[in-house]
């Protein structure tokens, strides 16, 4: 699997979220301008924020690496 392919991934699960981005980004500590930027592909969350974004998400990080399909 490709970065393209895991932040294709990492759109979806953020964009079929009940949470806003402005909700998510609040619960992770970074701004919403950092989760728009998640959303355009400008860059790419850290580890730490990505653990993060998985919890609040509630996905398996094993899903947004492209490990599992689920």
């Amino acid at each position: 699997m490709e970065l393209k392919d895991i932040q294709i991934r990492l759109r979806e699960v953020i964009k079929n979220s009940t949470l806003s981005q402005k909700e998510i980004a609040l619960k992770i500590g970074v701004s919403a301008q950092t989760v728009s930027k998640y959303m355009k592909n400008d860059i790419f969350p850290a580890l730490d924020t990505l653990a993060k974004l998985c919890h609040v998400l509630d996905v398996s990080s094993d899903y947004i690496l492209g490990i599992s399909d689920y």
